[in-house]
């Protein structure tokens, strides 16, 4: 398939501006920004990442924050530019190479559908915990059968299930920043007397699995952040994006840095390091301590709502890819068409039947499927980072030329930032490999970007064809 030229493109976003609504409104992608990025990562995956570094998590994150504060200042600067639904396809395909364009739109598809399946499964377990009697995966899939009718109806009732969601997660974190610091200074009792500040180095220093183990918890610490991009995808139903996106790309990542870094900072000043472990919620346990017994059932609830919110976007955001990977003629026409509520029907249908095998999964490898499925997906994560980097630079080089309009919303200090984000993204990647846990991504890459190539070598072949 030849390199997409500018008028293409324009008549493309001409396309899109037909086909989608913008019904999102500013709240919506304030919401969608800061509630994509706080879930299972956060309310599950912490307890692992928490038992590998220790306090040294807290350095993880700050440092993860950052590269992910560059990244999103280049995707704002990108979206303001052109923006268009499945944006990092589109950024890829025409900056970079069709092939990226095709790769980054297939990963990112790959990376929330195999999320999807982590979502459901844990939806499914954690309903268990009420009704033990209820197999899991009924639950599961009633979820996945809801989220697919609210994604059908229209974009606005997507955004504002999303909004609700986000909220919930928000009220649970802010309630442990709240709570924590009281009950450490005015707390009684038994477990009083063992939170403490300085539980954050008297446990064999800040750092008592020594940096080995701080670059380990990179995965989860990484997955945590997965979803901050999903501005990218929704760039094309905002209501007023000159206003919307760069201030939801500004606010997104300190809101996240103070969430996670202040919920993590509490949870590891009231109970030791040492004392957590990847099959429990930290927050389970936290809520627990300070005496509120029925921490357990709240808690239950707010992981089935990020479950079950990170799975929304999943399917929002697959629909969307599926769409401009077809007009871009990598995958069938199909999927490139709306239904009458402006929905990209087909692809969101697609999609969620794939999801449907995480039931599979998790009825064969349940003990593993959390770390495994969320190590595979990370492999998407990190290609669609890395080609938003890489998409920038050929961005800024075609302004210097002269041949794209330059925004006023830009990301600092590129190109030298953009390289740094790059080489942090690889350095990530390589790690993987040091855990029994998360090597399995590094088995599924060269299998996922061999069919990819295939994939690409057979829609080239087909564009080839005279009608």
């Amino acid at each position: 398939m030849r390199h997409m030229d500018q008028a293409a493109l324009d008549a493309e976003q001409k396309q899109e501006a037909g086909d989608f609504h913008r019904g999102l409104k500013d709240r919506h992608v304030q919401l969608i920004a800061l509630g994509g990025a706080i879930g299972v990562g956060l309310f599950l995956g912490s307890g692992r990442a928490i038992s590998q570094a220790g306090p040294g998590l807290i350095f993880a994150y700050a440092a993860a924050g950052l590269i992910i504060f560059l990244i999103m200042r280049a995707l704002g600067e990108l979206m303001l530019h052109r923006p268009v639904a499945g944006s990092f396809a589109t950024y890829a395909e025409e900056y970079v190479s069709p092939f990226a364009g095709f790769a980054t739109g297939w990963s990112y598809w790959f990376m929330w559908v195999v999320t999807g399946m982590a979502e459901i499964t844990a939806v499914g377990i954690y309903t268990h915990y009420w009704f033990p009697e209820v197999p899991q995966w009924i639950p599961a899939l009633v979820t996945l059968g809801v989220l697919y009718s609210v994604n059908l109806i229209a974009v606005k009732l997507f955004g504002e299930l999303e909004f609700w969601f986000a909220l919930i997660k928000i009220v649970a974190i802010v309630a442990l920043l709240v709570a924590g610091p009281l009950f450490l200074i005015f707390g009684s009792g038994e477990h009083a007397e063992a939170a403490s500040v300085t539980n954050l180095w008297a446990h064999g220093g800040l750092f008592p699995t020594g940096m080995l183990g701080v670059v380990l918890a990179l995965q989860m610490v990484m997955f945590a952040f997965q979803g901050v991009e999903l501005l990218g995808v929704t760039a094309g139903e905002v209501e007023d994006p000159e206003k919307s996106l760069p201030k939801a790309t500004n606010a997104v990542v300190w809101r996240i840095l103070v969430f996670y870094i202040g919920a993590l900072l509490v949870v590891m000043m009231l109970v030791p390091w040492s004392e957590f472990s990847a099959g429990e919620s930290p927050f389970v346990m936290v809520f627990e301590r300070m005496g509120f017994p029925a921490a357990a059932l709240v808690i239950n609830f707010v992981v089935i709502t990020a479950a079950a919110s990170s799975c929304n976007s999943g399917i929002f955001s697959t629909g969307r890819m599926l769409y401009t990977l077809a007009h871009f003629g990598q995958a069938p026409k199909a999927f490139g068409k709306v239904n009458k509520n402006h929905v990209p029907a087909l692809g969101i249908t697609v999609s969620v039947i794939v999801m449907l095998f995480g039931v599979v999964l998790n009825y064969f490898i349940p003990e593993q499927v959390f770390v495994y499925v969320t190590s595979v997906a990370l492999v998407g994560t990190l290609w669609t980072w890395g080609m938003i980097m890489l998409a920038h630079i050929g961005y800024r080089r075609a302004v210097t030329r002269g041949e794209a309009a330059p925004v006023s919303f830009r990301l600092p200090g590129a190109p030298f930032t953009n390289w740094l984000v790059l080489a942090f993204l690889a350095m990530v990647a390589i790690f993987l490999g040091f855990d029994d846990g998360t090597r399995v991504a590094l088995y599924v890459a060269p299998v996922w970007f061999t069919i990819l190539a295939i994939g690409y070598q057979i829609s080239q072949r087909r564009e080839a064809v005279p009608a």
